[in-house]
């Protein structure tokens, strides 16, 4: 007789489970826009969700503990004038998140520990670069304050938000709109999905594609791609016939997928989120109500099915926890904030274990809070891998960190000096331009007073949630 084996992975046996009904975030009218972004973020200290905004496009940035039902007149970030599209937080600072909207902007905030008393309505800087709307953002995963964005305008910028000023700018690259972006491990090159079925992978400092897979997956519907831990691609897409697949490739062999696995037939496209220290990719599909979870190995078919987690309700976006964020004395590997309609749920991933020692196999060191670069640094074309941290003793987030940004006066539209000439009729619509000039120039120094001054208040608010804190 011939006795089937089982393949040993000590996460075959992970199970998903979602939080109980007062763990979840109720009465938020998650955005109705039709868009392929995950409509939600998440870091050790807060939860922010796109929502439906009249007047313009806004989203809600909750404590993680502030569960239950949230007050309709809760405060708002709002800044933008036409929907927010994507939001990330910055890896390497808990209180910054970016923004990205339908009215061509990138807007970075910063959100104070406490609950602020009035909706947020000045970013602490505002990103203009593109032509059309801005779908996509990526914070670089090592060099401080790089933002990535990506447009409708097919050109990816890459920022330094510490200056405000753009440090790439890759326009060339893309003939159509782009589906998604993600970073390598350190931070050296892309990997990006197009709308002409195209994978590419690029060096962003040199302007370069440096591999290109033509249509990886054959079906009409977008494509997305992750890097693994080991520098493969994973990619997820559809068939001919419509049918779900995931893939890994190889960048050094284009030619043939490393694996392929082909699973349903549906029309959600499939948000892969990787986490690195396991090797678990989990999919979940836009309309969707499962997470698929596979584990990638060196190891044929080199990626395995795990499991599913299976609930009722349909998911309109989902959040993912970083691994710092997670409660290590639970044996939790993985937390999501699925998002229904009027609310948000959190939904664990576990591995069963006896013991209630900290388990070194499940949770070994991963990336922190501290940048391992500046960015002028990697622009000049160092590279580094994230700096690492133990949870051993869990995380805990530092208090507040103010980013500062310090602007380089690149252009002076003052009129220059000079005696004036009599005005004549001919001199007209010069005069006329003087005085528009002179206009913005007083708009523009108004609106940074103001700038200042919601600066120094969330500033205040923060000192005195710390005094509070004290006295308690």
């Amino acid at each position: 007789m011939s006795r089937r084996v089982v393949r040993r992975s000590k996460f075959r046996h992970v199970f998903g489970q979602a939080a109980k009904a007062d763990q979840s975030y109720e009465d938020i009218r998650v955005s109705k826009v039709t868009w392929d972004s995950s409509f939600c973020a998440v870091n050790p200290k807060f939860l922010a969700i796109i929502v439906e905004a009249g007047g313009g496009g806004a989203f809600i940035v909750l404590p993680l503990a502030k569960t239950g039902r949230v007050d309709k007149n809760y405060p708002l970030v709002t800044g933008h004038t036409a929907p927010v599209l994507d939001i990330d937080w910055c890896p390497h600072n808990d209180n910054v998140i970016a923004s990205a909207s339908d009215d061509t902007t990138v807007m970075v905030w910063q959100i104070p520990d406490c609950t602020p008393m009035r909706n947020i309505t000045e970013p602490i800087l505002t990103l203009e670069g593109h032509s059309k709307r801005v779908g996509i953002l990526c914070w670089h995963p090592t060099a401080r304050n790089v933002l990535l964005s990506a447009g409708g305008d097919n050109v990816i910028l890459i920022w330094n938000v510490g200056t405000g000023e753009v440090l790439l700018s890759l326009d060339d690259m893309h003939p159509d709109v782009i589906h998604s972006v993600c970073w390598n491990s350190n931070g050296s090159l892309l990997a990006t999905t197009c709308k002409d079925k195209n994978l590419r992978i690029i060096d962003p400092r040199k302007g370069q594609v440096v591999a290109e897979r033509a249509r990886p997956h054959e079906g009409a519907r977008p494509l997305r791609a992750v890097f693994t831990a080991d520098g493969k691609l994973l990619s997820t897409g559809f068939s001919r016939m419509s049918e779900r697949q995931v893939a890994l490739w190889d960048p050094n062999n284009f030619e043939e997928p490393v694996a392929l696995q082909e699973m349903d037939t549906s029309n959600g496209v499939l948000l892969p989120f990787y986490d690195p220290d396991s090797s678990i990719v989990y999919l979940c599909g836009k309309g969707d109500s499962s997470i698929r979870y596979f584990e990638i190995t060196d190891e044929p078919p080199f990626v395995h099915y795990l499991n599913t987690f299976s609930s009722k309700e349909p998911q309109r976006g989902m959040g993912f926890m970083p691994k710092r964020g997670l409660d290590v004395s639970k044996c939790e590997i993985a937390r999501f904030y699925k998002l229904h309609e009027r609310k948000c749920e959190p939904i664990i991933m576990t591995v069963p274990r006896k013991s209630d020692l900290f388990q070194d196999d499940l949770y070994p060191d991963t990336p922190g809070p501290e940048p391992a670069l500046e960015a002028d640094e990697w622009l000049s074309g160092q590279d580094a891998e994230p700096v690492l941290i133990s949870l051993r003793d869990g995380y805990v987030p530092p208090k507040h960190r103010e980013l500062r940004v310090t602007k380089r006066n690149i252009l002076d539209v003052r009129p220059p000096a000079g005696p004036r000439r009599s005005q004549s009729a001919s001199d007209a619509p010069l005069s006329q331009q003087h005085t528009l000039e002179t206009l913005l120039e007083e708009i523009k120094a108004l609106r940074e007073q103001v700038q200042a001054q919601e600066q120094r208040i969330t500033a205040l608010e923060n000192m005195l949630c710390e005094l509070v804190d004290g006295t308690d």
